[in-house]
């Protein structure tokens, strides 16, 4: 009877024993505690990464507003240096190779790319050198419209199509003699 006694007390101890390294892996566990460290560092990690990124998105939407004041202002002034002298000078021609630039700068950022069935509309609107060069103001002036109404979230289908035109102008008055 002691024997069986003794028996069970030594059992007894011996799952107490086991049970108590067995809650051991229950409890804290370090490897845990670092996942979970690292999921927020992650988390820390993304959100400065998307805030970044926002506010390039928003420089580049600023960029492409100033882009646009710019090809109108050079617009602007080659109207009225038409309206003074009817041929184009070396002046004449450098800014509308500039107004070019930025009109293809726009496009590109706008994510649009050249549009050849504008050729038979660009060519009936500027069958005179004044005539183009009205139609290129307005143009512009319609591209810096659309643009203002984007925001650095959308894409506009007509800006890139105005800019196609403004591209086409350029190169046709640009060309012309």
């Amino acid at each position: 009877m002691f024997q069986r006694y003794l028996f069970g007390i030594c059992i007894f101890g011996v799952i107490f024993c086991f049970a108590g390294q067995a809650s051991a892996q229950f409890g804290s566990d370090p490897f845990n505690d670092g996942d979970e460290a690292k999921r927020q560092e992650s988390l820390r990690i993304k959100e400065m990464l998307s805030k970044q990124q926002a506010e390039h998105d928003k420089k580049d939407h600023e960029e492409l507003l100033r882009n646009g004041e710019q090809a109108l202002q050079l617009s602007n002034e080659l109207e009225k240096a038409i309206e003074v002298n009817p041929t184009l000078t070396s002046d004449d021609k450098k800014k509308l190779e500039s107004l070019e630039k930025l009109a293809t700068k726009i496009r590109e950022e706008l994510g649009g790319g050249d549009d050849p069935e504008m050729d038979k509309v660009v060519t009936e609107k500027t069958s005179s050198l004044s005539e183009g060069f009205r139609f290129l103001q307005s143009t512009t002036s319609q591209l810096v419209s659309e643009l203002k109404k984007t925001t650095r979230f959308s894409i506009s289908a007509v800006a890139i199509e105005t800019s196609n035109t403004v591209i086409k102008v350029t190169r046709l008055l640009r060309l012309r003699r």
